[in-house]
């Protein structure tokens, strides 16, 4: 995994402007610490930083496809798991392979293919390829989007890179953020393409954008499809099964120590005991995989259940980690990491956004910071409650019904943060959700002959894969990439999302619980306190000295400039005057907000235009 950058323009020969695509490239060194690397043309500049997962010593960036006078350039982040047998096939060709590494065939399979590369790729990458011969640039990101990728316009041309502070130290790039920005950051619909800063866009995810001298075009090469499903539930349940394990094993390989994120859910035990399993018997029977999981200093004391959470973590992932025979370990944090500001800072400037979950993104970060010292690379189970319809407003009648994206229920105006009213009457947000989720239903693919339950199970599964796993996909992804972790997200293979969305409802919950197929596919592999136990959330502290802690950061969070200008400070008094011990969740998260939004203004000063 790593960090890619870049920029090309037909308007100015970029060979002399070395400091600035060092600057752009030296943005990313948290994603890369491993080395790093830049190259000019005279069209056009790439940098890239490394996180060394395969072929350590031979996969350098950027790679060109000659030393002497290259024609083809790229720069490029992620995994291609099926880079072997592309290899192979490219070998076949006559191609010559001079690194074992998967970059390599991704530049190679362009020269043989050109474009259409991208439907033979299977993973989770982004890249950037100059071809010099045509005078073209083209930037493409994987499927589910699980990569990121970001572009701005500059002078005759674009600039990109894998976070939106690589394109802030091109000059011609100011940090801005105006109401469109605000719009897509508070209304918490997870738009692909805009983001909170103006003139800064995403590529789409199974997206590839042109370059060249007739100007930029973009186009997808994968969405998801309506397709008819014929099999029966006992070959459905098997099919799943194979596709899970696949994608799982396939996941594996590395040059670098691996473990698995285990938290004691039905979601992350089946990717841990497949991996195990897999380890075993590639490395031998003793061979035992590292697995980790979170905790609190309070929760054995003072777990309280709250809308989305049902039960203390720790036992289950303990007893799942017997199970499995993994070398599990848990990481116990207490409310001082999580209110220490260099952390919360850290996390805030990762993320380049202020729209986050407070105490549960700073513990994801420190977890992974504590993993690191261990492990380069894990495996998380990420994206199984969007493919098998594992949350509540899959389930929920209330949630079928509501006209709206159905987290709003959850997560919508009671827990955002409130916004100054004269700014709320100018971003008309509600409005803006309306019309938004409009065009999201007009975009689900439907089949002529769905009875309207089956319609509308269809459009929460692509509302839910399209819009809500993108908002987790970026967490994971900047707070990983903060502390140099590669995570892997098999539940995110493309071949057993496209399958699961095309499963009738019925099949899907077919034992009358949540995930039926994935539990299925967990029976024999992970313990039945495990399998049965209901949905759970990531964990959050209870511990009242972190409520107290949080109040006092959200007051000194009010004197930041601008913040009053954004967060509406009569609304914030409630949660500031509760007694810390009983800080209801909606409430604190508000308070997590305004705290997150202050750390954003103050390090990154955009320029409001407002």
């Amino acid at each position: 995994m790593c960090g890619i950058t870049g920029w090309a323009s037909f308007h100015q020969d970029v060979r002399h402007s070395a400091p600035v695509i060092e600057a752009m490239t030296a943005t990313m060194a948290l994603r890369g610490p491993d080395a790093g690397g830049v190259w000019l043309g005279a069209h056009a500049a790439l940098g890239h930083r490394r996180l060394a997962v395969i072929d350590i010593e031979g996969g350098a960036q950027p790679m060109a496809d000659r030393r002497d006078r290259p024609g083809v350039v790229l720069t490029y982040s992620g995994e291609v798991y099926n880079h072997h047998r592309l290899r192979a096939e490219l070998q076949s060709r006559g191609h010559r392979f001079e690194t074992r590494s998967d970059t390599e065939v991704v530049l190679r399979a362009y020269l043989q293919w050109g474009d259409a590369l991208v439907d033979r790729l299977e993973g989770m990458y982004a890249f950037a390829i100059w071809d010099e011969r045509a005078e073209r640039l083209l930037l493409v990101r994987d499927r589910l989007g699980v990569k990121p990728l970001f572009w701005a316009p500059v002078d005759g041309g674009l600039a990109f890179g894998s976070e939106p502070k690589a394109l802030f130290a091109h000059p011609e790039i100011t940090p801005t953020v105006d109401a469109d920005g605000l719009r897509e950051a508070y209304s918490l619909l997870f738009n692909t393409g805009p983001t909170v800063w103006a003139g800064v866009r995403e590529v789409h995810p199974g997206g590839l954008l042109v370059l060249d001298r007739d100007g930029v075009r973009e186009r997808r090469y994968w969405e998801l499809e309506a397709r008819p499903h014929t099999d029966d539930l006992a070959t459905t349940t098997e099919r799943v099964r194979s596709l899970v394990n696949r994608a799982a094993r396939a996941q594996l390989e590395a040059d670098v120590p691996l473990c698995s994120l285990l938290s004691g859910g039905l979601d992350s035990t089946v990717v841990t005991a497949l991996v195990a399993d897999e380890l075993r018997l590639t490395e031998g029977p003793q061979a035992r995989l590292r697995s980790y999981a979170v905790d609190y200093s309070d929760q054995a004391e003072q777990f309280t259940g709250d809308v989305l959470r049902t039960g203390h973590d720790t036992p289950y992932a303990a007893e799942a980690g017997a199970f499995i025979g993994s070398d599990h370990s848990t990481v116990v944090l207490d409310p001082k990491a999580l209110l220490d500001l260099d952390h919360r800072r850290a996390v805030v400037v990762s993320r380049d956004s202020p729209i986050g979950v407070g105490d549960m993104d700073t513990s994801l970060y420190l977890l992974f910071g504590e993993i690191r010292r261990h492990s380069t690379v894990a495996l998380s189970g990420e994206a199984a409650d969007e493919v098998f319809g594992g949350y509540p407003w899959f389930h929920k009648p209330a949630a079928l019904a509501a006209r709206t994206f159905p987290w709003l229920l959850v997560t919508g105006d009671e827990a955002a943060m409130p916004i100054n009213p004269d700014l709320a009457a100018h971003l008309r947000i509600g409005e803006f959700r309306d019309n938004t989720y409009r065009g999201a239903l007009a975009a689900v693919p439907h089949l002529d002959d769905e009875s309207p339950a089956e319609h509308r199970q269809r459009e929460m599964q692509h509302l839910s894969l399209t819009r809500w796993l993108r908002q987790l996909l970026h967490r994971k992804d900047r707070l990983s990439m903060a502390q140099g972790l590669e995570v892997r997200v098999p539940y995110c293979d493309h071949r057993l999302v496209e399958y699961a969305f095309n499963i009738p409802w019925a099949m899907k919950s077919h034992d009358g619980r949540e995930k039926s197929l994935l539990r299925s596919t967990g029976q024999g592999i992970a313990p039945d306190s495990v399998l049965w136990r209901p949905k759970n959330h990531y964990p959050t502290t209870h511990h009242a000295d972190y409520n107290s802690g949080l109040q006092r950061l959200a007051r000194e969070a009010l004197d930041v400039p601008h913040v009053r200008d954004i967060a509406d400070e009569t609304v914030l008094k409630a949660g500031l005057g509760t007694p810390a011990g009983e800080l209801e969740w909606g409430h604190r998260l508000r308070l997590e907000r305004v705290v997150d939004l202050a750390l954003w203004l103050d390090h990154h000063r955009p320029a409001l235009a407002i």
